[in-house]
């Protein structure tokens, strides 16, 4: 998810930015970075409480449900991509805030549907139970 937030920083250092980003960016941004912290914590928070790995390779005890995970089936995620929107914000760098979709499709492809495959296979009805009940991203 790094790459395109680089990518999209280095462009705007190298040709500048197609549009310009007004003051509103930076309490935005900041924001953002505040909404990563919070979610992204209480949702450590649980895997620690749980006893559940967080890593590839880790072991993956239960299906989380409570807290973020009743919103999202990925919150992690989700706020990771708060956070990289609100770094590109603060950047500035409207290039890499238009990569935002190439971020997400890595995100996708690269980890949440190798992943949705792994829990189901592991889980079973367990978790396709609670992939109908809750979304993948909001």
């Amino acid at each position: 998810m790094g790459i395109p937030l680089v990518a999209g920083a280095l462009l705007t250092w190298l040709a500048g930015d197609p549009f310009t980003l007004g003051g509103w960016r930076v309490p935005l941004g900041w924001g953002l970075v505040a909404v990563f912290a919070l979610w992204n914590g209480w949702a450590l928070v649980l895997f620690q409480r749980h006893r559940t790995g967080l890593l590839p390779g880790q072991a993956t005890r239960t299906i989380m449900s409570s807290g973020p995970f009743a919103v999202s089936r990925n919150p992690l995620y989700v706020g990771m991509l708060a956070l990289y929107v609100g770094l590109a914000l603060l950047i500035p760098s409207a290039w890499a805030l238009l990569a935002t979709p190439i971020a997400a499709g890595l995100v996708l492809w690269g980890a949440i549907l190798p992943e949705e495959k792994f829990l189901s296979r592991e889980f079973g009805s367990e978790y396709d139970d609670y992939a109908r009940r809750v979304r993948r991203w909001l």
